[in-house]
């Protein structure tokens, strides 16, 4: 198999871990038999080349962008300093220049910015951390910005969401080029405890529900996210924080910018899908355990909120351990 050379740009106050994350991929996937050439060259450059000072202090030693030759895999990184990195204009001219003759153009997190920047996202459904999916959707107004995506794959561009999302974008790479067994071992040698498909959410239902929750809820959603078979109408919840049905609908609403009953939704939605993903459970199986009651419940539910049903879900994220209906 001919060699494919992988080039990760890094720029000043760029974040480690998007580098450091994918570039491991990579590096796992070149474990081969004594003797065997490695499928991957793995660069790290930067516009001047040398040692260039991320956003944690580290020093990363890097080379030109003028020397690294012929590019098969090109993945820009993140970090606090992409924005200066956005203007820098040698930068841009390079990845403009060379992008023709480039079989992948990526981004990790908010690498995307450069990109678009260098003119190559034009017209394209991207994904970048969700933090500055609106930043990016408003400064660059004829993309498409998926809110929520772990990966976008469109054409020759490949885009991840926010850091660690980086190893998800480098395992699709993986397996893209070596096939998907090749990416579940590299996977397990990097204890990813699931290797997650581009669209899937970038954050679990309780962490997006602990980052809007201003406090007093949190000891509830994780009774309700441990009771989800349970009857969990607001009345029930209200009796659990010793509050009326009013009062406990009016102030939790206010807290987290949602209703009680869209909130058990989304847990049971969430929980429905990591069954889906990591279990051999039967659909109805899961609908009971989950709180829907049957199957149909549940079935409209992800058609209602994911556009797809339990089924095809599986089909397309389900582990091959897990697999089955």
């Amino acid at each position: 198999m001919q060699q494919r050379h992988v080039v990760f740009v890094v720029f000043p106050d760029a974040l480690v871990l998007d580098l450091s994350g994918p570039l491991a991929a990579f590096e796992l996937s070149c474990e081969t038999s004594e003797g065997a050439a490695p499928p991957y060259r793995l660069t790290v450059a930067s516009v001047a080349g040398g040692l260039v000072r991320t956003s944690s202090g580290l020093e990363l030693m890097s080379q030109p962008l003028s020397g690294v030759g012929e590019v098969d895999t090109l993945v820009v990184v993140g970090g606090p300093g992409v924005h200066l990195a956005a203007c820098e204009p040698r930068l841009l001219a390079w990845i403009s220049d060379r992008a023709g003759g480039i079989r992948r153009v990526c981004s990790v997190c908010t690498g995307a910015f450069v990109l678009a920047a260098a003119r190559l996202l034009g017209g394209r459904r991207v994904v970048t951390h969700w933090g500055s999916c609106r930043l990016l959707q408003d400064r660059y107004p004829d993309l498409t910005v998926s809110p929520d995506a772990i990966y976008e794959h469109d054409g020759p561009v490949w885009t991840s969401a926010g850091v660690t999302a980086g190893i998800d974008l480098a395992l699709a790479l993986i397996e893209d080029d070596r096939g998907h067994a090749e990416a579940i071992r590299v996977a397990k040698r990097l204890v990813v405890f699931l290797k997650r498909g581009g669209g899937q959410t970038q954050f679990s239902v309780p962490l997006a529900l602990q980052a809007a929750d201003d406090g007093g809820f949190e000891a509830l959603h994780s009774w309700i996210s441990d009771h989800l078979d349970q009857d969990l109408r607001v009345e029930t919840l209200a009796e659990r924080v010793s509050m009326s049905p009013r009062t406990f609908a009016r102030l939790y609403a206010a807290r987290t910018g949602r209703t009680p009953a869209k909130v058990v939704e989304e847990l049971r939605l969430d929980a429905a899908r990591r069954a889906l993903e990591e279990t051999r459970q039967s659909i109805k199986e899961i609908a009971v355990r989950c709180g829907f009651a049957d199957e149909e419940r549940m079935r409209r539910a992800f058609r209602r909120r994911l556009g797809v049903n339990p089924q095809d879900y599986r089909g397309k994220f389900g582990s091959i351990e897990a697999g089955g209906a």
